[in-house]
């Protein structure tokens, strides 16, 4: 993620937080504004168009607005974006607002890597693990990568926690290439 979508996802969750919105319906709002991104390319051409005055394009999200009822503080960030050629990026921005909320709620999103599937008890003991490890709750991405050989590859943040076989003997295979 970019910089400044992260600086963007940031000040917005102030404002959340500062309103005392919750971040469900927030997220809610997100996503009405997302589909219609989504599904009318006219729309994004208009704003993410420099030819456009700033004012025009407000005007249009407005009249989007009376549609799909967005709250003031979501309606003001989406002008906020528009009035500082950002529209482009605003899906990666509520993308990184999501992570954001989340973790001022303790919630970590997790990528898991099994050299086989796992059954739903080893998911919770994993998951529980992880989340001892976090210092919070964890949203669980699975994915199944036989080359592993065995054992699990947990990936929170950009801390990677190798202990899959394949990993194990990689680093058996450098300690006797260094001695």
């Amino acid at each position: 993620m970019s910089l400044f979508a992260t600086r963007y996802a940031r000040a917005f969750a102030e404002a959340v937080e500062g309103a005392k919105l919750d971040p469900a319906e927030v997220s809610r709002q997100l996503d009405d504004f997302a589909f219609a991104w989504d599904e009318s390319p006219q729309l994004r051409q208009v704003l993410e168009d420099p030819v456009f005055p700033s004012e025009q394009k407000v005007g249009i999200l407005d009249k989007l607005n009376e549609r799909i009822g967005l709250s003031p503080i979501v309606r003001n960030f989406i002008a906020v974006l528009i009035n500082h050629d950002r529209i482009a990026a605003f899906s990666e921005v509520a993308s990184e607002y999501r992570l954001e909320m989340d973790r001022r709620q303790g919630i970590y999103e997790v990528d898991i890597i099994s050299a086989r599937p796992l059954g739903d008890d080893e998911r919770q003991g994993l998951e529980a693990q992880v989340g001892e490890l976090a210092g919070g709750r964890v949203n669980a991405r699975y994915r199944q990568d036989e080359s592993l050989l065995g054992g699990v590859i947990v990936k929170l943040g950009s801390t990677v926690y190798d202990g899959s076989v394949r990993g194990q003997l990689d680093r058996l295979r450098e300690e006797l290439a260094a001695s």
